[in-house]
């Protein structure tokens, strides 16, 4: 059985959580508490050095632990429906998109948070060293979370999808990424007319919903 360890408040493994959903992927799931430390405990770091989730356990023994690698063997290994395209044109438009939403929406978004909370003092990045906040990135990062959601507006104007005329990952990123906004109280207006239709729909797929 496929083992997925996840975590409910945290984005990363929410982009794995949908992309299982929509590629219908049984699995089992663990869950694992990040505000309790568990990824930092050894048990964890037998499992992933790297102290993150998601971790993906596949049945013939590979062990994933980032969302690249995870969505390269979902798709693969179930290639319906399609996630990362099927012309090479959709591929590459998909891709570039999905390292779109993931740098300029999620990492401005973690950066923001992670250099601003108390909370993660000390904590600026995940993994197992620490290292201290830059309350300038911070600031930065809000401007560039910004800016990411005047584009992804702009990009959505006429479109039903981030990339192609399919659903696809970079909708699955553009989403988790605007969601996770919200911790740094970044949310669409009324200005996002475009980008508030979209993730209006996207609300309506099961795995997004839930």
């Amino acid at each position: 059985m496929i083992t997925f360890y996840d975590c409910a408040t945290a984005p990363s493994p929410r982009r794995t959580r949908i992309l299982l959903a929509e590629k219908g992927i049984p699995h089992e799931t663990v869950h694992v508490d990040l505000r309790k430390g568990e990824q930092l405990g050894e048990a964890f770091r037998r499992l992933n050095p790297q102290c993150t989730v998601p971790v993906l356990c596949t049945d013939d023994g590979l062990v994933l632990t980032d969302n690249a690698g995870i969505t390269a063997w979902a798709e693969a290994a179930y290639p319906d429906p399609p996630l990362l395209g099927v012309t090479p044109a959709e591929k590459a438009e998909i891709a570039s998109w999905n390292w779109r939403c993931e740098f300029e929406g999620l990492m401005a978004v973690a950066d923001a948070m992670r250099n601003s909370s108390p909370a993660m003092a000390g904590r600026a990045l995940t993994g197992p060293v620490n290292y201290e906040q830059i309350p300038a990135l911070a600031e930065r990062s809000l401007m560039r979370l910004r800016q990411f959601f005047t584009d992804l507006n702009a990009r959505l104007e006429g479109r039903q999808h981030v990339a192609t005329d399919r659903f696809s990952v970079a909708d699955i990123t553009a989403v988790v990424a605007v969601d996770f906004a919200r911790i740094v109280k970044v949310k669409p207006g009324d200005e996002h007319l475009h980008l508030l239709r979209w993730r209006e729909s996207m609300g309506r797929r099961p795995s997004i919903a839930s």
